[in-house]
């Protein structure tokens, strides 16, 4: 049986007309809470960061850490297993657009409507006033144009081009809607096949390699054809032969690749460099000093050692980015106007307690490192600092939270 891929703005009657087709074909529903539920058992990563690769805001890390990426790759393994396990469903939401157009017995379905439609559902569905609706659908919208941006290199999250049908809901009726998924379900050219069926293997394989290789710390693109690999790297990187020999060396461990070739891509020679993320080091450092030329010096003085960290230049911006993301390890100034950095570190112990924060002034007194060690500072630091002093203690940090996650 063919599969159906739905993916729908909000407020665009998804949930009924997918009941419709349910109630008439008797397929299975698989949502993107089921494909992240397995994926974290797979990967071990919680579910609720697996769930952020959805949104348009990335994490200030995440060129570090990669997190994203290897959410995906996570998200394809486990949405290939269930390809390779069984045919007779319907998977909705972001995870649906992750499946390859080389899998043919698919058919492609958008759901969409006009504003003035989808403000009006949103308003009987939820009661939601017009302006909180219309927050609601552009924030979406908003997620799910970065989404398929990430996919597809399409910032157009409903060009026809990406589906088998796009069904205009405000045209249509659930059941119009629905019985227009069901014949389109019936054509041959969404039949399985062999070739279709060998398809939904190399993407296992593919998304296995991406998995392996996102274990070591890579960042890169797979493809597989036959059990032949294709590894795309898409930066520039100084030692490009020593790079795709370590890709070589990762993927044809994997279970099934019969060999493995590497490229580059168009963006390979743009001015970026491919970083490799060392589980090992500390990646998600945030360092807060109101000193801007200080604070930018030292963050590329980290970087050269592999240490990535984000930049905050007051008290009030740190603790929001302690808010809305997930620092690790915290390089905080002591005298800044505003909230000061005894405050700070007062407060993310409060809210935040596993975060190490380091303390880095060129103003404390005794009584100030006295205070900040009792309120939970990791290590009180004096400017100027001796970087390889200064980097040593990032370790020390980075190793006491690997074994508080590890115990």
């Amino acid at each position: 049986m063919p599969v159906i891929t739905i993916f729908s703005g909000i407020f665009c009657l998804e949930e009924p007309v997918i009941r419709q087709v349910i109630s008439d074909t008797g397929y299975k529903l698989i949502t993107d809470n089921d494909i992240v539920k397995e994926a974290s058992a797979v990967s071990g990563i919680a579910e609720a960061k697996i769930i952020r690769a959805f949104n348009a805001k990335n994490s200030i890390f995440n060129k570090f850490t990669h997190e994203k990426e290897r959410s995906i790759a996570h998200l394809k393994f486990s949405l290939a297993n269930m390809l390779f396990s069984s045919d007779n469903f319907i998977i909705s939401g972001f995870t649906s657009m992750l499946v390859p157009e080389e899998i043919s017995h698919v058919l492609r379905v958008c759901l969409i409507a006009d504003m003035k439609n989808r403000l009006s559902i949103a308003g009987k569905r939820d009661r939601l006033s017009e302006n909180e609706a219309a927050k609601k659908i552009h924030k979406q919208d908003e997620n799910c144009a970065v989404w398929i941006n990430t996919i597809f290199q399409n910032k157009d999250p409903w060009a026809p081009s990406l589906y088998d049908i796009v069904i205009p809901v405000d045209k249509a009726s659930v059941r119009e809607a629905a019985e227009t998924i069901i014949k389109n379900l019936k054509k041959d050219v969404v039949i399985p096949t062999e070739d279709s069926k060998k398809a939904v293997y190399d993407f296992r394989i593919s998304a296995s390699v991406e998995i392996a290789l996102a274990n070591e710390g890579h960042n890169v693109q797979v493809s597989s054809r036959d059990g032949l690999v294709t590894i795309i790297i898409n930066k520039h990187v100084l030692m490009l032969n020593r790079l795709e020999e370590e890709l070589k060396s990762i993927a044809e461990k994997v279970k099934g690749v019969k060999s493995v070739e590497t490229k580059v891509s168009k963006d390979y020679y743009k001015a970026d460099i491919y970083r490799k993320y060392d589980f090992e080091l500390p990646s998600k450092v945030l360092l807060v000093d109101d000193e801007r030329e200080f604070a930018q010096t030292l963050s590329e003085r980290l970087l050269m050692r592999d240490m990535g960290s984000a930049i905050a230049y007051d008290g009030e911006s740190a603790l929001k980015v302690v808010s809305e993301d997930e620092p690790e390890v915290m390089i905080l100034d002591l005298k800044m106007p505003g909230i000061d950095g005894i405050e700070v570190l007062r407060r993310v112990k409060q809210s935040r307690p596993d975060i190490e924060v380091i303390i880095l002034t060129g103003h404390g007194s005794e009584a100030d490192k006295e205070v900040c060690m009792k309120l939970g500072a990791f290590a009180y630091l004096h400017k100027p600092v001796d970087i390889n002093v200064l980097s040593e203690t990032l370790k020390k940090a980075n190793e006491k939270i690997r074994n508080k996650l590890e115990t």
